[in-house]
């Protein structure tokens, strides 16, 4: 499975008959029922970068999505919230993040070695002590249309919420982005042997992401430059 996220987080258009071919050229012996069977584990398909997390309860309520045409142009414009896997020594945990999209400054994230929507949430209570977003934005998956999840966005009657279309796999896509950058620079360049050092790893890593890693669409400056230099809180 680890070879399978390494190849989609790169190619996330790559269906069962191409992932078989493509592992296959890196010297594993496997074949197309095992990469359809292993990819419905995971939750992924082609040309939609998204979890199986991103499978929406029905009783949940979905909410229009905000984006369409805006130039996010401020901090705090927009957040974009996603969760993706981490691997360890014969597991998987789960990381969740709060992306600002103007700066690309992390606010806050998560690591969970379960599903639970309870990590999400804490995370972005921490997110919203530094300000709050005009928009939130996050695919349909359950943990984002969750009352638990909702409702901590509905204490502040000035956020709007926004959600991916159904199917899209840019609507996100900064934080899509993040996560590929998380992942070749951080997660493939290393074997964590258990959650702790994959948490030790990991905040290491991110403290670095925001502070010190410069950041070409943003003329080589940081995230936390642009944020706090930029940001005005606004509660």
């Amino acid at each position: 499975m680890n070879a399978i996220d390494k190849i989609y987080t790169k190619r996330p258009y790559y269906g069962i008959p191409r992932m078989t071919r493509e592992l296959r050229e890196g010297n594993l012996t496997v074949n197309h029922k095992r990469v359809y069977r292993l990819m419905k584990i995971m939750g992924i398909e082609a040309v939609r970068p998204k979890r199986n997390l991103s499978i929406p309860d029905s009783t949940n309520e979905v909410y229009p999505y905000l984006l369409d045409n805006i130039i996010v142009n401020h901090p705090n414009h927009v957040w974009g919230v996603d969760i993706t896997y981490v691997s360890i020594k014969g597991n998987w945990l789960y990381l969740f993040a709060v992306l600002d999209w103007y700066s690309r400054y992390i606010l806050a994230w998560e690591l969970s070695d379960t599903l639970s929507v309870d990590f999400c949430c804490e995370a972005l209570k921490r997110a919203l002590t530094i300000n709050v977003p005009d928009i939130h934005n996050s695919d349909q998956g359950s943990h984002f249309t969750s009352g638990e999840y909702t409702g901590i966005l509905k204490q502040y009657p000035q956020i709007k919420i926004s959600m991916d279309h159904k199917g899209r796999c840019f609507d996100n896509i900064f934080t899509e982005r993040l996560w590929r950058t998380i992942k070749y620079e951080e997660v493939y360049l290393k074997e964590y042997s258990s959650p702790r050092d994959a948490r030790e790893s990991l905040t290491e890593y991110l403290k670095f992401y925001n502070e010190q890693r410069f950041h070409q669409a943003l003329k080589y400056k940081t995230p936390s430059e642009i944020y706090f230099k930029k940001s005005v809180k606004s509660f």
